[in-house]
């Protein structure tokens, strides 16, 4: 049952229609940067920021829903000291447009991109060993330090974090 799954998200996920501009691939009527998990992998990699805190969610999971604002506030608080937040959406392939809607309707500022790679299994242990893959998940990431969340946030707790791996 677990191979069939994988091979139906693997279909859905191929059947999306992109387009590939230097390693970034753009949803079809969007702005949303789409990457696999390697071109994801690299975007943080060389993310041009000091600290990037970057969120695993999707528009299905009420708990990721309604720790947006905490990473709002962020985005609006720490822009110019070199905070940076990523939203990650993990919705699946066919709810780009609920997606878009949800940026729009909510008017996000953080940067939100897109993660298109059905292989769950093969890249959430890179993000983080313990990770199980349920979401709300957050990376902290600074030149020298990373720490892994797997839960929600409230804005305190998501802003002393980020003071704390500072350190």
């Amino acid at each position: 049952m677990k191979s069939f799954l994988i091979a139906a998200l693997a279909i859905i996920v191929s059947c999306t229609e992109h387009k590939e501009i230097n390693n970034v691939s753009y949803v079809e009527g969007t702005t949303i940067k789409s990457f696999d998990f390697n071109g994801l992998q690299s975007y943080i990699d060389n993310y041009p920021s000091e600290k990037v805190v970057v969120n695993f969610w999707a528009t299905w999971c009420a708990p990721c829903i309604k720790e947006i604002p905490a990473f709002e506030k962020i985005t609006e608080k720490y822009n110019s000291e070199e905070v940076k937040v990523l939203l990650v959406s993990l919705d699946f392939p066919d709810q780009i447009d609920k997606l878009t809607t949800f940026i729009d309707t909510k008017e996000i500022k953080s940067e939100v991109v897109f993660l298109d790679d059905g292989d769950a299994n093969s890249w959430i242990p890179k993000i983080d060993k313990s990770w199980s893959g349920a979401i709300p998940a957050t990376l902290i990431k600074t030149k020298k330090n990373k720490k892994f969340y797997e839960q929600s946030f409230s804005y305190a707790k998501l802003e002393n974090e980020i003071k704390e791996i500072s350190n």
